[in-house]
């Protein structure tokens, strides 16, 4: 069963979103506001772009923030399977 899709209305850089998705509003609320102070951190460190340059470089941002994550994520799961097969060996020698 497909998760029931909410609208969220969220104001981030002076503008009115209407965002749909699965999330919870407290979920929305909270990347909204992220969004909105990313912004405004932005706009203070790039006086000469406009919005849109900014929003750009916010998405440049993320992806490389969620490429790192990912990258994170894997070595962890890759450890988390190494100490569960050293585990289960140990298991089977005691075991034994």
């Amino acid at each position: 069963m497909p998760e029931e899709k909410r609208r969220f209305k969220a104001e981030i850089a002076g503008q009115t979103y209407t965002i749909v998705g699965p999330r919870s509003e407290k979920h929305m609320q909270v990347v909204a506001q992220t969004v909105d102070e990313q912004m405004t951190l932005l706009q203070k460190m790039t006086k000469g772009l406009d919005t849109e340059k900014r929003a750009m470089l916010m998405a440049i941002n993320a992806v490389s923030d969620q490429l790192e994550m990912k990258k994170k994520v894997t070595k962890l799961e890759d450890r988390i399977a190494e100490l569960e097969h050293q585990l289960a060996q140990e298991k089977k020698l005691n075991s034994q």
